[in-house]
């Protein structure tokens, strides 16, 4: 392994690290190591055992200056290319989000049936919580979408269940024909 010592003015760094104090104990008992000849032990741990060359420049006239990083290609995340899941920028809400979401609602709930809670992931990454009866079909959940967010009237969208993931494209079935009871829905745009 090839290790590059920096000694500046007010400590050192290794391979355009940080800077390491020459007052503190631990780095002290590193350039000790050094300059008696041996590889120190945070060197000998970071090898395993291997071979180390380590390569010393005298910057001690300078004060030490962080280096700007260098661009290394594929150091980020990667991201799966037409998932069905899209990404969520927004944080979980409250229960007193999802309280007021339900207050605000524009879907008529009929107390004495069955009901259950829809949460709809929108593809701008916000989400909505909805109380719907179980005999609301799914056009219902879609219009419930244009009504909350009149920005997507004219906008192209399908329905789409998590797992397994499912287009709803028969928006006559009821929640419960189609299976949707207590479930997340994603909006995905065409």
């Amino acid at each position: 392994v090839q290790i590059l010592l920096k000694l500046w003015r007010n400590g050192f760094s290794l391979d355009d690290g940080e800077l390491r104090s020459y007052s503190d104990p631990t780095n002290a008992q590193f350039l000790e190591s050094v300059k008696r000849g041996e590889i120190p032990l945070e060197l000998q741990r970071l090898v395993h055992g291997g071979q180390v060359n380590l390569d010393m420049e005298d910057h001690q006239e300078q004060e030490y200056v962080k280096p700007r990083l260098r661009f290394k290609a594929f150091s980020g995340e990667g991201q799966k290319l037409g998932s069905l899941t899209p990404e969520i920028v927004s944080t979980p809400s409250s229960p007193e989000e999802e309280e007021k979401s339900i207050l605000n609602a524009p879907v008529l709930i009929d107390d004495s049936m069955p009901a259950t809670k829809i949460q709809i992931r929108l593809a701008d990454g916000s989400r909505l919580i909805q109380r719907f009866n179980q005999t609301h079909r799914v056009k219902h959940i879609r219009d419930f979408i244009i009504q909350s967010r009149p920005a997507f009237a004219t906008t192209d969208f399908v329905l789409v269940t998590t797992f397994p993931n499912k287009e709803l494209t028969d928006e006559s079935l009821t929640l419960q024909e189609a299976d949707i009871l207590n479930t997340v829905i994603l909006q995905q745009l065409k």
